[in-house]
């Protein structure tokens, strides 16, 4: 069940205070490879696509199309941090997203009402998934699947596989369409949640609760953590994080069917893998997950500026999840040698 490990590699300060610049050039060079690559991705783009990439527009059209990428990637390793992995951030947010716009277009509730209700719904999810894996003992891949399933097939019933279509309050629609300081809201809300979960999963008792969790459960229960009380609630935090990106993507859809969403899983996934294998390398952490979500997009809009095809971003998407895999994996087998 503890598939997902939290032991960082990064090196302490004791390790790096005897050592040559050009040896902690090397020692950080892991650590920091992920981000020193984004950097260059971008100067190479730059300077390939001079008058369409290093534009505000493609600033902007970045952060429109990958803040709820970004949303569900930092959904999905709250569970992470503990050891845990939930796949009902990709499938629940086709239901989320279609439930946001038929409360108020067939049951005339008003929108803030309808956007506090699937919150609620994300959240019950989760205590859902919770009560599945630390009760009854499920694995947290089979029990997600199973229960994102579940909810890809609620959403179909409620559907009817056809669009969910009707005027909204203009306000809604403020939601992801608001500009502050000529760039999209969505891109504020991505760096306020990362703020709030980077200080609590640094700073405070319950961050570091679920990483003793994440590296060894067993220990932590040894050590009096309420270790079924804190899985339960990182996927209700989950659940609630990914209805939140339902709703931002009603706003920004303005309609709701069932063949949206799904294609959000995989990119989200990645980013938060991708986040386990930089700054602090072997730990799932924020801003690890910040940069494998920005490297994607990176990625796809170069490469489609350059005119790749349709099966680009999914081929890109694919092959950056087993490389990140691939990273994570050896980080591990590396500490374990270490330690041996």
């Amino acid at each position: 069940m503890n598939s997902i490990q939290s032991d960082a590699l990064e090196p302490t300060r004791d390790e790096l205070a005897g050592q040559s610049l050009g040896q902690r050039m090397l020692r950080l060079a892991p650590v920091y490879g992920l981000v020193i690559l984004t950097v260059l991705l971008i100067i190479l783009f730059s300077l390939l696509l001079p008058n369409t990439f290093p534009t505000v527009l493609n600033l902007r059209s970045i952060l429109s199309d990958k803040s709820i990428i970004a949303l569900l990637s930092l959904a999905a390793m709250i569970p992470m941090v503990a050891g845990r992995i939930d796949l009902t951030v990709g499938y629940g947010i086709v239901l989320w997203h279609i439930l946001a716009i038929s409360f108020q277009v067939n049951f005339g509730i008003p929108w803030p009402v309808a956007v506090l209700i699937v919150v609620a719904l994300g959240a019950m999810t989760g205590v859902l998934n919770g009560i599945l894996v630390e009760v009854a003992k499920i694995d947290a891949f089979i029990a997600t699947l199973g229960t994102g399933t579940v909810l890809y097939a609620i959403a179909l019933w409620h559907s009817g596989g056809r669009q969910v279509v009707g005027a909204l309050d203009p306000n809604f629609y403020l939601l992801s369409g608001k500009w502050v300081l000529g760039l999209p809201i969505t891109g504020f809300y991505v760096l306020a949640v990362s703020l709030v979960m980077w200080l609590v999963l640094e700073f405070t008792p319950i961050g570091r609760y679920l990483y003793a969790i994440g590296a060894n459960q067993k220990a932590a229960e040894l050590n009096g953590i309420p270790t079924r009380k804190f899985v339960v609630g990182a996927f209700v935090a989950s659940g609630t994080l990914s209805a939140i990106a339902g709703v931002l993507l009603a706003s920004k859809l303005r309609i709701g069917q069932a063949s949206v969403g799904l294609e959000f899983l995989l990119p989200a996934l990645v980013g938060a893998f991708l986040g386990s294998t930089t700054i602090k390398p072997g730990r799932v952490n924020v801003w690890g997950t910040i940069i494998g979500v920005t490297i994607l997009a990176v990625g796809i809009s170069g490469i489609q500026q350059f005119g790749g095809s349709f099966w680009v971003e999914p081929l890109f998407n694919g092959s950056t999840l087993l490389i990140a895999i691939g990273i994570a994996g050896y980080a591990q087998r590396k500490k374990g040698a270490a330690r041996k």
